[in-house]
């Protein structure tokens, strides 16, 4: 992009926003490295760090107290922008883009939120993925020694922000997994990148990689599996959503020779919350599966649990 482009983009990212958007093609404009920006901002006073600034620009975090109020003020300078080109955006909705829905932090929703941040952390991931789900089709196989085998979704995703090329699947698994035997299987549209796991906390993280970079409101269909098998007898299978608003549909498929007494749906409203609307669920004798669909799901925690004897 010559350097009259660059201006073009940059007067219109800074007359319709978003924020991130005419952060982003101001760094663009002015041809800076995130790294020589913290050092423009350092030189005022202003301590900012190279990740707060690239998920400033991404839209994965979005600058509301007041010491980073002041530092976008001073981007303003830095860039050789006009005074409250910026700040203007953040006293508005969000701008132009794909309305991020309603959510809830993960760290209520799974029980090692710390050993998951620290995971996240290594991946270089912002919490918020950018991504919420509008359709989730899960499969899961529980084998002849009561384990869980495999687990198999289908996913239908929008982007709330500009720039999203990847999805962190997580898996948790039962007690005795052994993590780094865990297999991640990329099925559509997608590829595995980068694989993390805690062995003390049973928990896998994969980073999917997209093959485009989605813009906000834009959707993505993609499949993956894990491939476990190495834990423990399992007692039931939960998803946890961040997000609300999504259809999901749950399925757990039993081994003919180890067939649960027993079938129940739940939600909870955190991973410490007792659960609730519980409601029995009928094996079907020739699939051997139990499955729960609910629309509109989330913010919150959905599974079905099952009793062996």
């Amino acid at each position: 992009m010559n350097v009259h482009s660059r201006e073009a983009e940059l007067s219109r990212a800074l007359r319709d926003g978003p924020f991130h958007h005419a952060l982003r093609a101001a760094i663009e404009a002015r041809g800076l490295a995130l790294h020589r920006v913290r050092h423009r901002l350092a030189q005022r006073g202003i301590n900012v760090g190279v990740t707060s600034l690239s998920y400033w620009q991404q839209g994965a975090r979005r600058p509301a107290r007041s010491e980073s109020l002041r530092a976008v003020r001073a981007l303003e300078e830095v860039l050789d922008l006009p005074a409250d080109s910026l700040t203007r955006h953040l006293a508005s909705a969000g701008g132009a883009g794909c309305e991020r829905p309603a959510s809830r932090s993960y760290q209520t929703l799974v029980a090692r939120s710390d050993v998951l941040r620290g995971l996240l952390t290594e991946l270089e991931a912002p919490l918020d993925g950018g991504l919420h789900t509008l359709d989730h089709w899960e499969r899961v196989r529980i084998g002849p020694h009561r384990e869980l085998l495999t687990r198999a979704s289908q996913q239908a995703v929008r982007a709330h922000r500009d720039g999203v090329d990847r999805y962190l699947a997580i898996h948790h698994g039962d007690p005795g997994c052994a993590p780094a035997s865990v297999r991640v299987h990329a099925e559509e549209n997608c590829r595995v990148g980068r694989v993390r796991w805690h062995a003390g906390a049973s928990v896998v993280v994969a980073e999917l990689l997209f093959d485009t970079r989605l813009r906000a409101g834009e959707t993505y269909v993609f499949g993956y599996a894990f491939e476990d098998g190495t834990g423990g007898e399992s007692r039931e299978y939960v998803r946890g959503f961040s997000f609300g608003g999504g259809q999901y549909v749950l399925q757990v498929c039993f081994d003919a020779t180890a067939l649960p007494v027993r079938c129940l749906s739940f939600s909870r409203a955190s991973a410490a919350a007792r659960p609730s609307h519980t409601q029995d669920l009928t094996l079907s004798g020739a699939n051997r599966t139990v499955h729960l669909v609910r629309a509109g799901a989330g913010p919150g925690i959905l599974g079905i649990g099952w009793d062996w004897d």
